[in-house]
């Protein structure tokens, strides 16, 4: 029954959160001997949210950040936000990167702009809890939103 239930809320845009309230408003719990949804890894919920973006005309890459020392021993930096140890520490870019177009109206009428788009993928069970390294990713997230971007967290189908 969950893979039909699991099914049916991928193709109508209903988060694995919403499907297990409903199931526990039914009384459907581990302890009843119903069913349960398993927490999805972060992984499988970037390709959740990789493949709605998709479906909703969103582009969407991975945004890899770390570093790597060449064949010479010098530290490489990449990803957004990299700049330094001390920048990672302190602001954390999100794990998708991209964009929505835009039609916009009044003095550009019919141009079309990128609206720059972030996404920092969590486990379907994750809640903020405030953490340094959350606190850091909800740096970048609202510095994003202040310059008209759109940025969050996504925990499943459905929080795009």
């Amino acid at each position: 029954m969950r893979d039909n239930l699991n099914a049916w809320a991928i193709r109508n845009g209903i988060s694995y959160r919403a499907i297990d309230e409903l199931l526990a408003i039914f009384g459907i719990t581990p302890e009843a001997g119903g069913i349960t949804a398993e927490p999805h890894t972060e992984a499988y919920i970037q390709s959740l949210v990789r493949l709605e973006a998709s479906r909703k005309g969103l582009k969407l890459w991975r945004n890899n950040v770390g570093v790597l020392m060449d064949d010479r021993g010098v530290p490489v930096r990449y990803g957004l936000a990299n700049e330094s140890s001390r920048l990672n520490a302190s602001v954390k870019s999100s794990d998708l990167i991209g964009w929505r177009p835009i039609r916009i109206t009044a003095e550009l009428v019919g141009a079309r702009i990128a609206q720059f788009l972030a996404r920092e993928c969590k486990r379907s069970d994750w809640q903020y809890s405030g953490t340094e390294h959350e606190q850091a990713q909800l740096r970048w997230i609202e510095a994003v939103n202040a310059d008209g971007g759109d940025a969050c967290f996504v925990n499943g189908e459905g929080t795009l």
